[in-house]
């Protein structure tokens, strides 16, 4: 047989107005200090995902000159990277597995500009930045991807 001690009392306790107050003011600081911070980064990390995205193009449109001794056309587009291009100048030894499973657009969701007079010359490849359109400063700014090389 057990007994209780008579003189314990059984006190369920819990949280007061105030405690409750202070908490959410301390959230609310927390959220007022944090929330700019990470919201302010977004803009930022869409123009790292563009640069990168701006060199894997690269690389691709690298390899193909590797293969075909020249660069895709203007014309030809980035879908060159995708699927056997058309036209002048004609890929010869162009790679059946393609260079890219797909041409990707821009964190925007505006297609990369590609220019190339699809000569063993050069070609400007560049995104116009969040607001579409040429020039702008910040995120709205072009990124070439001569830019986010060296």
């Amino acid at each position: 047989m057990t007994f209780k001690n008579l003189n314990t009392r059984n006190y369920s306790r819990g949280f007061t107005l105030i405690e409750i107050m202070v908490v959410m003011v301390i959230l609310g600081l927390l959220v007022a200090i944090v929330a700019p911070n990470i919201m302010g980064r977004s803009d930022q990390a869409k123009v790292t995902v563009a640069e990168t995205q701006l060199s894997n193009i690269a690389n691709a449109l690298d390899l193909y000159r590797l293969d075909n001794s020249h660069y895709p056309s203007t014309q030809q587009g980035l879908e060159a990277l995708v699927s056997k291009p058309s036209g002048n100048p004609e890929p010869k030894n162009w790679n059946k597995d393609g260079y890219l499973k797909s041409v990707p657009q821009d964190p925007w969701g505006s297609e990369y500009q590609y220019i190339s007079p699809g000569t063993e010359g050069a070609y400007d490849l560049y995104s116009y930045g969040s607001d579409g359109q040429e020039g702008g400063d910040d995120d709205a700014a072009d990124i070439s991807v001569w830019d986010t090389e060296g």
